[in-house]
């Protein structure tokens, strides 16, 4: 009988201490990456509008320049940081693509990036960044910086 009793407190504790076994199942729901191309035609669209942002800035005319910004960014931007990107950029310039790509921002969204340099120089030591819309809006832009 003590047998007995032993074997079932064995049986019986293994039974307390199981650990229960649930399945596991990996989904893969993450968004789908954009190709590491733009196409020319929204290159230019994006390309129309820098150049739009650079001549109404270059005039100070910042409703002009409200119209090419993103509404993400109107809030955020103002007359200020208008001067001080305006400070940056040499306005009176050439600018010529320098790259094309894909700039993610903190959420993890990708947003179409063009840097630019300044034609005629070959040194590339002063690009200036803008990141759009897909629409072709401005979300923003990352002047050169001047070392002197």
């Amino acid at each position: 009988m003590k047998k007995i009793f032993l074997g079932l407190a064995i049986v019986g504790a293994q039974l307390m201490f199981a650990q229960k076994v649930t399945g596991l199942k990996v989904e893969n729901n993450q968004k789908k990456e954009q190709p590491a191309t733009i196409s020319k035609d929204k290159v230019n669209l994006y390309d129309d509008n820098f150049q739009t942002f650079i001549k109404a800035l270059q005039s100070s005319d910042y409703k002009a320049v409200n119209e090419v910004l993103s509404d993400k960014v109107k809030e955020i931007v103002t007359e200020d940081v208008l001067k001080k990107v305006k400070d940056g950029i040499d306005v009176n310039k050439k600018f010529e693509i320098l790259k094309v790509g894909y700039y993610v921002t903190m959420d993890g969204i990708s947003h179409p990036n063009i840097k630019y340099k300044y034609a005629g120089d070959s040194s590339s030591k002063e690009v200036i960044s803008a990141v759009f819309e897909d629409d072709g809006k401005l979300l923003g832009v990352l002047p050169a910086k001047k070392d002197k």
